[in-house]
């Protein structure tokens, strides 16, 4: 091939690529798609972690919806409060009130000799598949199956499945509240529950009686003895087990004392107790009227005492009008038996009561008599 042919080939294809160039740029021009500023400004915000909590197809789609007036700011779990505060001055519009921190939490506890393996699985280490086998693989039909699906789903490394216990274990500074362990999860284990609670309810079989016992001996048994605990009315049973309503606890933790299988977890490490700083208490007996426990104990007039029945629920010090009482860490195991004694005024009142009670009947048997004398 000559020189010559090859010069006219290069600028023949010289040609064509600034005819196509041109094209292209006119093209471009014509059928340009206008930019949102706004949603892209919305899609910095987020931190593009796409994972669906929000509900939508990950943060381009909730940026999007945002920007169209389709959807509220502050649905991303992820992005937190301050995210929310960003989009919402993007959007001139104030952000609403924080919503309590969601982590993922566990409710079962069938792990090792608790709740016995049906029959030795040898499938696809999947959750999943496990439970389509016999109604998995666990004597408890709602036990987890300890094979990692919820592990494998989180995007944020936030649960780890115990190698001893076979149990998830979520990590609830690095959980995102995402959900999406809650929607992998095939035996409905996981579901998600406000960051500082104190009390969890690790069941959610919702079978009754000796056989329940049979497969889990850490089951709830429907005793609900945790419901009849709970001074504030935090607890109702629900589809055969306990549900806590977080707006009424208070964390005084009674429910867990009076479990007696272990199905309420308490964060005792976080357990409170009050004391009355004796130099500002003035007896007025408000503190003593408020708890439910029994456990102040002192005399019209003179400084109270708290006593180791105490469960540092808070209630006392938000009634005291002179500030007299703390609220801070327990020292010592919470003792229940250790209640008030009721005082020597007290005990004296009762007694005369008692004696003008008994008076009052003997009269009143004296005059029957009489008139039937009469």
């Amino acid at each position: 091939m000559s020189i010559t042919a090859i010069v006219i080939a290069a600028l023949v294809m010289s040609v064509l690529g600034l005819i196509f160039g041109a094209l292209l740029g006119v093209t471009n021009r014509v059928f340009k798609v206008p930019k949102n500023e706004t949603v892209e400004a919305l899609r910095e915000c987020l931190p593009g972690a796409n994972c669906g909590a929000c509900g939508f197809p990950g943060c381009d789609g909730y940026a999007a919806a945002v920007g169209e007036g389709k959807a509220e700011v502050g649905l991303c779990a992820v992005g937190g409060p301050g995210c929310t505060a960003q989009m919402a001055h993007i959007m001139g519009v104030e952000a609403a009130p924080t919503a309590q921190r969601m982590i993922a939490t566990v409710a079962c506890q069938g792990y090792g000799d608790h709740c016995k393996p049906k029959f030795d699985y040898q499938g696809m280490s999947d959750c999943v598949a496990a439970s389509l086998v016999n109604n998995g693989t666990k004597a408890c039909p709602y036990a987890c199956l300890g094979l990692g699906t919820c592990e494998r789903t989180c995007p944020f490394g936030a649960i780890h499945v115990d190698p001893e216990q076979h149990i998830p274990v979520v990590d609830k500074d690095k959980c995102q509240g995402c959900k999406k362990c809650v929607a992998a999860c095939p035996q409905h284990v996981l579901s998600m529950r406000p960051d500082v609670r104190v009390v969890t309810v690790s069941c959610h079989n919702p079978e009754k009686g000796i056989v329940l016992k049979e497969k889990c001996d850490r089951a709830c048994i429907s005793c609900e003895a945790c419901v009849k605990a709970c001074n504030f009315g935090a607890l109702t049973m629900e589809n055969g087990v306990p549900k806590v309503d977080y707006d009424k606890c208070v964390g005084c933790m009674a429910c867990a004392d009076a479990c007696p299988t272990g199905t309420m977890q308490a964060d005792y490490d976080s357990r409170k107790e009050a004391y009355i700083d004796p130099t500002k208490c003035v007896g007025c007996m408000l503190c003593t009227k408020q708890c439910k426990f029994d456990a102040i104990e002192g005399e019209l007039r003179e400084p109270h005492k708290v006593l180791g029945a105490c469960t540092g629920c808070g209630q006392c010090a938000e009634k005291c009008p002179r500030g007299a009482i703390i609220i801070h860490d327990r020292r010592a195991p919470r003792n229940k038996q250790d209640k008030a004694k009721r005082g020597p005024a007290a005990v004296k009142a009762a007694a005369a009561a008692q004696a003008a009670k008994a008076e009052a009947a003997k009269a009143a048997k004296a005059e029957a008599a009489a008139k039937t004398d009469a």
